[in-house]
């Protein structure tokens, strides 16, 4: 599908979503996005929501969320889904296609890529007639600050 914003599918993971070509750009979204900033790990809207308030910026819940799905169509921040379905966000430094290996602990999230993924999932696509193909691979783990501080 080309260069696009990645957003969670049904099943867990990332996949690609076409560019929205224009957006506001409102004090609100700034604050997301330099919310977002801080981290280096996945995080709910009600995270992201709380540290913007704490921040001093005055914003309501329903306008982060508005503000995270428009970051993500837009492709500035990536989307997943975890284990119990809540959708996390994250800005990712790397634009291009990529994949994550995410800490189940802390939510510490490594961008990754991959070559022999690539090769994977096209051959695949490719010995079952499928063309347009877009695929997400995340891996998730224990970091090795969360293994050290487990019992």
């Amino acid at each position: 599908m080309g260069e696009g914003a990645r957003a969670a599918s049904p099943g867990g993971g990332i996949v690609r979503r076409a560019r929205i070509p224009q957006r506001r750009d409102t004090r609100q979204r700034r604050a997301v996005l330099g919310t977002l900033e801080n981290y280096d790990a996945f995080r709910s809207a009600q995270d992201i929501h709380s540290a913007v308030c704490s921040s001093g910026e005055p914003v309501g819940l329903a306008t982060v969320y508005r503000s995270l799905q428009l970051l993500a169509d837009a492709g500035e921040v990536d989307v997943l889904r975890d284990d119990s379905g809540e959708l996390l966000y994250r800005r990712c430094a790397d634009g291009g296609h990529h994949h994550h290996v995410v800490c189940r602990s802390c939510g510490t999230a490594v961008e990754v890529e991959s070559a022999a993924v690539e090769r994977w999932a096209t051959t695949v696509a490719e010995d079952h007639g499928f063309t347009e193909v877009e695929h997400s691979v995340e891996v998730f783990g224990t970091c090795d600050n969360c293994a050290r501080r487990t019992p």
